[in-house]
């Protein structure tokens, strides 16, 4: 079998569904067997991969940018995605959208979540426009549909009303962030990063579902913590009432928003935290607490969408969006030290359930069941 995989994602974008992209097509390749994997993109620009994995054969177009065919796609469903990709057995779109392919083509695509139809007020304007438009003829269209978690699995069966045995859930894997950093290394991180107080951590692109605004609220109510609130993500999307919130805040002077950190800085910056705040409205899988987790930072969480499923026992659950019950949540990590050390226990343990390989493998059991 063949499976070729659209890897557009990858370029240049290094959170997300780019890295979702890059950490699956690595470990397939390694998983593969006697099977062939290629991956395609469009090179317009001659950028590339900053690395090739191993066994995966690359494609690419170099003579038309990706944007020209999406918009022919759009218009006219044509040409067809293999005249550009090559042939293979199936094909594997990551990125929700499944382009037009020639018939009797084979289909996988990665639908990661439906947050856009869920909760349509918290989606960028033109990715909700997009996303809309094309989201029911793709999940129609396709063979299989991979999703992130058994919560996102339910969401597409009811709201883009598919049968169930079309739809896979496969849990993702954690980073390699290599083992974890030594206190030096830790101290020398908040030391640059200029956190010299204790600190509360929030790790995601700065959009509406992260509920930061609510967050800022939390800190403010944590009138005993004499420390820093750092919000670890770049900008994203309708940033302006959390921006406001943060300008307006009598703790403006102690909220840190740290943008374009590398691997190692944010290693050490979940590793140092006094405790992971978690007040998000809505995850289709929840990376940054499980990050946490295995950075050993306990981790306070609210108890929705796909975090239960993710995160299990190993976090402090808080009901609703009650400011004084998540500080009374937060201080009850902060200033009971056999309680945090449960939570980070549990959090390793929860943490190492989960990877790449195991994602890998369960993915070629899905090609392997639609060819």
């Amino acid at each position: 079998m063949k499976v070729c995989m659209d890897i557009q994602a990858a370029l240049g974008q290094r959170a997300g569904v780019g890295r979702y992209v890059r950490e699956l097509l690595f470990h397939l390749g390694a998983e593969k067997g006697a099977d062939e994997l290629a991956a395609f993109y469009f090179d317009f620009k001659r950028t590339g991969l900053d690395a090739v994995p191993p066994g995966v054969e690359m494609r690419s177009c170099r003579w038309m940018p990706g944007r020209v065919a999406q918009a022919a796609w759009k218009r006219l469903g044509f040409p067809p995605y293999e005249w550009f990709a090559g042939g293979a057995d199936l094909y594997h779109f990551p990125n929700f959208i499944r382009p037009p392919l020639g018939r009797g083509r084979k289909s996988v695509v990665t639908i990661h979540d439906v947050s856009f139809l869920r909760m349509p007020e918290t989606t960028e304007a033109k990715n909700l426009a997009w996303l809309s438009a094309e989201i029911h003829a793709t999940a129609e269209r396709a063979d299989a549909i991979l999703t992130d978690s058994r919560f996102s699995a339910r969401e597409i069966v009811e709201l883009l009303r598919v049968p169930e045995d079309k739809v896979f859930p496969v849990w993702l894997g954690l980073p390699r962030f290599g083992p974890p950093p030594a206190p030096d290394a830790v101290a020398a991180a908040r030391r640059a990063l200029g956190l010299e107080k204790p600190y509360l951590l929030m790790v995601g692109t700065i959009e509406p579902r992260k509920n930061i605004p609510f967050l800022v609220e939390i800190y403010e109510a944590l009138r005993d913590f004499d420390g820093d609130l750092v919000l670890a993500g770049g900008l994203g999307w309708k940033t302006g009432p959390t921006l406001r919130a943060i300008a307006d805040s009598p703790r403006q002077a102690g909220i840190k928003l740290l943008k374009h950190l590398d691997d190692a800085r944010l290693s050490a910056l979940y590793a140092g935290a006094a405790a992971f705040v978690f007040p998000t409205r809505y995850e289709g899988f929840g990376f940054p607490p499980l990050e946490a987790m295995g950075r050993g930072a306990p981790v306070v969480s609210a108890r929705n969408s796909s975090l239960p499923e993710v995160l299990g026992d190993a976090a402090e659950w808080v009901d609703g969006y009650d400011a004084e019950a998540w500080a009374a949540a937060v201080r009850g990590v902060l200033n009971d030290t056999a309680r945090a050390a449960r939570l980070r226990a549990a959090g390793f343990a929860q943490a190492k359930k989960f990877t790449w390989e195991e994602t890998a493998r369960r993915t070629w059991d899905v090609y392997r069941r639609v060819v």
